[in-house]
């Protein structure tokens, strides 16, 4: 095992060879009472078998499950590489220093609660705890932690533990309680694991410090190419994506959940892209850009990491072959909205030399229906034909159950067979958990896993395919003149949304398309400019930050004495200070947006305009930087997306010139880290292109 390091504060730490595959471990607190932490925790290191030297420190004890129990750390032997502490946070710092400065101990995980998560103080006395073991060049996880399950130790002081398997998944998780519910729901599906990270307070080493230990030491020929996370906080958006698009890059499959993102948390903003853009939406960009599946909760990342488990699925088209018609029904609903396809094979040449051989009755429209009384040969018979002969079939849902009559090991022993050698991937749905539990839990330790709920992994199936590949992270600067836009925005004279005349010459030098506008406080100087646009034009107050909330928007004036009554209606409006005025353009309203985020950076949105944003919430998020296939990632992930094909009697959209329309927009947000909301409502697709009527930037200039 080859030790990473990496900087912390002024000292040197690292997650070591000591922690990972320690040769001997203390348990500090280590009881004969199985019900306390130290005490459960003892127990699971024996029941699995740790083959190292295993130690306990308990001052009321002299053998601790047939141990022996030393009274203090300090009579341990020196070469200890792992303590395990489950001691009152009081004794914790003392102990800490004793091991990691006397004794030699280079790694830690600490059960102990009481520290940050619940004081100050007891964060102040974390802290110190950390710097201890920092100066000592040693490894920790938590505090207040479950700890630490691989294949070489099982230092969790809780229940269940899962069959260890080196390519099961490698679960990281900020919460404990959480880990262990996970894992309650990936055991009943027969998911594996190859290692469980409980990392607590995250004092020193935090999720995204695993996922980097992970990403720079993966071995392809031995570790686990499946990760589950949940966290609580991403610390480091940056490390976070580094990491997990370089593991998905490497052949490995990443699903998170990230809690913690309600709408409760959203601040009030000025902006209509502020009023959005949320923490949620940061995240959503974070696990696209990476190429994360997103997940919700426990049972649905216990199901996606099960199907990680399985043969890639590398297309739309599913069968499903069944013996119970309900079900089925449902399964193809549920993969129909989720955009899957179930194509008919009723047509198929070989649909009828397939019913010839199933019973009389049976079905091969797709599902097939095999029937209740369909035995495991009309079951492999089935599969065969999706795997060889119906060619555009790209993945088998099999769904089989017992009828209540008859036992399925046959049936369930079939199966097993088939999903060893069918090239397509297959997908088994064995229902029967209580009727057919000891055939599906043979099933299951032959190396299997099942899905018991049919919608649950209809759901995980499309999310998996929904979800893109790592996108790149490179600027694209054509048609973007970066010296120009630093001139603009050093030359601004101080923070707050910034005149329109600046908002031009920011998107001229970005490469935006805009339309000729005037702003004036001058009825001739307004009056000459629409002549020369030519009518009709659109009038707007400048100064009122809300326009539309204040009668500020005249559209569709087509002559001058229009233009005139319009110009000083906009004028005696409560803080207006000059009107705007542009040529009146036709199209589809789109919508395009950015607001800064802290930790994050820039999230940019996108999204059509109109009813689209403002009442279905229709957007895509994304983080600046955005290339064109992210851009047209995001496009292509909305709900109203097939607008853009004409849909319902509507024009079509040039989505390429939409998308770069927003990579442009990325490359001016990372020259001008001074803007914080930047609103372009709306941009209108016309006939001559994309180009932006109205937008609204807000900056804070540096001190």
């Amino acid at each position: 095992m080859i030790i990473f390091p990496y900087v912390c504060e002024k000292y040197t730490v690292m997650i070591n060879k000591e922690l990972i595959h320690p040769k001997s471990i203390v348990v500090v607190g280590g009881s004969n009472k199985t019900s306390k932490p130290g005490g459960n925790c003892v127990r699971n290191l024996i029941n699995g078998k740790y083959k190292g030297e295993l130690y306990v420190v308990n001052a009321k004890e002299t053998e601790v499950q047939g141990l022996k129990s030393y009274p203090g750390v300090s009579d341990i032997p020196d070469t200890t590489d792992l303590a395990i502490i489950s001691i009152p946070a009081s004794s914790c710092l003392e102990t800490v220093s004793i091991l990691a400065e006397e004794k030699g101990v280079k790694a830690f995980i600490m059960y102990t609660a009481g520290f940050g998560e619940e004081t100050k103080e007891g964060g102040a006395l974390e802290q110190k705890i950390v710097e201890v073991i920092n100066k000592s060049g040693g490894s920790l996880i938590g505090p207040n932690c479950i700890g630490l399950l691989n294949r070489y130790h099982h230092s969790l002081f809780t229940l269940p533990i899962p069959e260890m398997d080196s390519f099961g998944a490698d679960m990281v998780s900020s919460s404990g309680g959480t880990a262990i519910f996970i894992m309650e729901s990936a055991i009943k599906k027969g998911l594996r694991f190859n290692s469980v990270w409980s990392i607590g307070n995250g004092a020193q080493t935090t999720v995204e410090d695993v996922l980097e230990y992970m990403d720079l030491h993966f071995d392809p020929e031995k570790d686990s190419r499946i990760k589950l996370l949940y966290i609580e906080s991403i610390r480091d958006p940056d490390k976070l994506l580094e990491h997990t698009s370089s593991l998905i890059r490497k052949g490995c499959k990443i699903a998170a959940i990230k809690s913690g993102v309600s709408e409760s948390g959203i601040r009030a903003a000025s902006s209509h892209t502020g009023a959005m853009a949320n923490p949620d939406l940061a995240v959503e960009a974070l696990f696209r850009k990476a190429g994360v599946v997103r997940c919700y909760s426990r049972e649905e990342l216990a199901t996606i990491g099960a199907t990680f488990t399985l043969k890639e699925l590398k297309g739309k088209n599913i069968a499903i072959v069944t013996h119970a018609g309900g079900p089925a029904v449902i399964l193809t609903d549920a993969l129909a909205k989720g955009g899957m396809e179930i194509p008919k094979l009723s047509d198929h040449p070989f649909a009828k030399e397939l019913k010839s051989k199933l019973l009389p009755g049976s079905s091969v429209s797709n599902p097939i229906d095999i029937l209740g009384t369909g035995d495991p040969l009309h079951l492999a018979t089935a599969i065969d034909y999706c795997e060889k002969k119906f060619k555009e079939i790209d993945g088998i849902a099999v769904i089989f159950g017992s009828p209540g009559l008859t036992r399925v090991y046959e049936a369930y022993d079939v199966l097993d067979k088939k999903m060893r050698t069918c090239s397509k991937p297959i997908f088994p749905i064995l229902p029967s958990v209580s009727t057919a539990w000891d055939e599906t839990d043979f099933f299951i330790k032959k190396g299997h896993v099942n899905f018991s709920d049919e919608v649950g992994l209809a759901n995980a199936l499309t999310k998996i395919l929904k979800t893109p590949c790592p996108l790149a992270n490179n600027l694209e600067l054509k048609g973007v003149d970066i010296p120009l836009i630093r001139r603009i925005i050093d030359n601004l004279p101080e923070s707050g949304y910034i005149a329109p005349k600046y908002v031009q010459m920011l998107f001229k030098a970005a490469g935006i398309p805009i339309v000729e506008e005037l702003v004036s406080d001058h009825w001739e100087e307004v009056r000459d400019f629409a002549e020369k646009a030519g009518y009709p034009v659109v009038a707007k107050v400048v100064g009122p930050v809300h326009k539309s909330d204040v009668g500020g928007v005249a559209l569709n004036i087509r002559s001058q004495e229009h233009l005139e009554i319009e110009y000083k209606r906009l004028m005696k409006i409560p803080e207006a200070h000059s009107v705007m005025i542009q040529p009146m353009l036709k199209g589809m309203e789109l919508f395009a947006g950015a607001k800064y985020e802290e930790k994050f950076g820039h999230l940019v949105l996108c999204g059509l305009g109109g009813i689209f944003v403002e009442i279905f919430k229709d957007v895509a998020s994304g983080l600046a930087p955005l290339a064109t296939e992210e851009a047209l990632s995001m496009i292509r992930s909305l709900r109203g997306y097939k607008v853009f094909d004409g849909a319902r009697g509507q024009k079509w959209i040039d989505e390429l010139s939409f998308a770069k329309i927003i990579v442009h927009l990325s490359a001016l947000l990372r020259f001008a880290t001074e803007i914080k909301e930047l609103d372009i409502n709306p941009l209108l697709a016309t006939e001559k292109g994309i180009i932006a009527v109205d937008a609204r930037i807000r900056i804070e200039k540096r001190s």
